[in-house]
């Protein structure tokens, strides 16, 4: 892109919402709407003769739906991000995450405000951090590009100078006896890409927090559950996690692991958002520090903001490892990021070698150095 300004195209079919959103991105800072469509057909026609940088896109359409826009650019071979308008139901959650999977950019929940201007104002509120996430990643994946082009190729990457203060280093680290994950912006792909590449027999429990409404999280536990080896499923209050078991924060809550008279017992809570997020990820990885310690690895992968970041000082502070997903393999490279440039990672990691390397680190044995 020559600017910094976005050209957005709105394909809906019903006029009084293509102008909603047409007048909500209107009003956000360096986002031009070029042009609208009333189906994904002519949407694909628009994005040829346009060439936008983003769509928003609806999921029911007449003619060709949002699924089938995103399955024909993605055959054609073309990388247009889409930000999808979802509703907050099953259907709505399921179709979304197949959307991901195609390769939509993210999504936002239609708004349900008390009035059309708060209406308005929860929309802007919701797009506003998505576009601008959308306009880095498009920023970086042209320096990543131009990287490629040198002839670097992606690999794992051991970190050093990780501050003193945070090395742990009264705590030797042992075998993990549980692993936190932390995502959010392209997290569907990414754990579609990791989680079914784990064992049946992988050793340790992994608690996972993905940044997603109620509902959404389930159909996606469900989806990751059909293509995995490991069983993996949206997370209950009460249940014990066990080895080979994934289990998914619900989303609207916030999900922690405590240990009582010794046994692991996750707790599903309607605590407060931290960092504006719940489920977050630091409120989770605080619980895994408190109750595991040095028996823990810690995990952020591709997402915006810095929700992990506390959470992953305080595993390291306890001895545990952190791992880091790399920004070129990432769709938003901000929570990562975050984590990377506070000096707590112990290692960098592409998202094709992320699988084997939480292989690794669950199988290290005590006295071993670890090695993923």
């Amino acid at each position: 892109m020559a600017t910094s300004t976005i050209r957005a195209l709105v394909v809906d079919d019903s006029a009084l919402y293509r102008k909603f959103v047409t007048s909500v991105l209107n009003e956000i800072p360096d986002v031009e709407v070029v042009g609208t469509a009333t189906n994904g057909r002519i949407g694909l026609e628009k994005i040829q003769s346009l060439k936008p940088d983003l769509i928003t896109l609806d999921l029911e359409m007449p003619e060709l739906d949002g699924l089938g826009l995103l399955r024909e650019l993605s055959d054609s071979g073309q990388k247009v991000p889409a930000i999808m308008i979802s509703s907050l139901t099953a259907e709505g959650a399921k179709a979304t995450n197949t959307a991901l999977q195609l390769g939509a950019f993210d999504f936002v929940l239609k708004p349900v405000g008390k009035s059309p201007d708060e209406s308005r104002e929860q929309l802007k509120q919701d797009l506003a951090p998505k576009i601008k996430a959308c306009l880095f990643t498009l920023h970086s994946r042209k320096r990543a590009a131009a990287r490629a082009s040198g002839g670097q190729s992606p690999q794992s990457v051991p970190v050093k100078k990780i501050p003193q203060s945070l090395q742990g280093a009264a705590k030797p680290r042992l075998k993990p006896e549980i692993i936190g994950i932390g995502v959010s912006t392209g997290g569907p792909v990414a754990l579609s890409k990791v989680i079914p590449q784990l064992p049946e027999d992988f050793p340790c429990p992994i608690l996972l927090v993905q940044h997603m409404p109620p509902m959404f999280t389930k159909s996606l536990a469900d989806d990751l559950n059909r293509t995995s080896a490991i069983e993996v499923m949206e997370a209950e209050n009460g249940m014990v996690p066990e080895a080979g078991q994934v289990l998914i924060a619900p989303g609207g809550t916030q999900m922690r692991v405590v240990k009582m008279n010794g046994r692991p017992i996750v707790q599903i809570t309607d605590d407060p958002p931290e960092r504006s997020c719940r489920p977050s990820v630091d409120y989770l990885f605080r619980s895994i520090a408190h109750s595991y310690g040095n028996r823990a690895v810690g995990a952020i992968l591709t997402g915006m903001g810095d929700d992990g970041t506390l959470g992953c000082k305080l595993l390291k502070r306890a001895g545990a490892m952190i791992l880091t997903q790399d920004e070129a393999s990432c769709v938003v490279y901000g929570m990562p990021r975050s984590v990377f440039e506070a000096g707590i990672s112990d290692r960098v990691v592409p998202l094709e070698n992320i699988s084997g390397s939480l292989v690794a680190a669950a199988r290290l044995t005590t006295g071993q150095g670890m090695v993923v």
